[in-house]
């Protein structure tokens, strides 16, 4: 199964946005999928306020951690995946994805996950 739809099944069967992503590489993180859900707990919903960045994304940058650190800053790297989420889904911060305010919806969450497990 592609792991963007991997990780949408995931969030469907009661993982937060960040879990669903960071579970959908455990084949390539020597992690458990257990501690890679405990580590994303506190990710869903905008960091459970809707006031912080997307969760799919911060579970998309841990991840970009895991595969790509060497003892070498990767914060060029970071900022990459950040505008290209950004640009592909039309916000970072979840509220604005979500249209809180506007009532304008700029991504659903779905597509939050598949839009940053497609970027890793």
């Amino acid at each position: 199964m592609d792991k963007r739809e991997l990780a949408v099944e995931l969030k469907h069967n009661g993982y937060n946005c960040c879990q669903a992503v960071l579970c959908a590489f455990k084949d390539e993180v020597d992690i458990p999928e257990e501690t890679l859900k405990k580590m994303g707990a506190s990710f869903g919903g905008g960091m459970g306020c809707m006031e912080s960045t997307c969760g799919a994304l911060c579970g998309a940058q841990m991840l970009l951690g895991l595969k790509k650190y060497n003892g070498k800053p990767i914060i060029k790297d970071a900022a990459v995946l950040h505008r290209e989420f950004t640009e592909k889904s039309g916000a970072s911060i979840c509220k604005e994805l979500k249209g809180i305010g506007t009532g304008k919806v700029l991504c659903e969450c779905d597509d939050c996950v598949r839009n940053a497990v497609g970027l890793l």
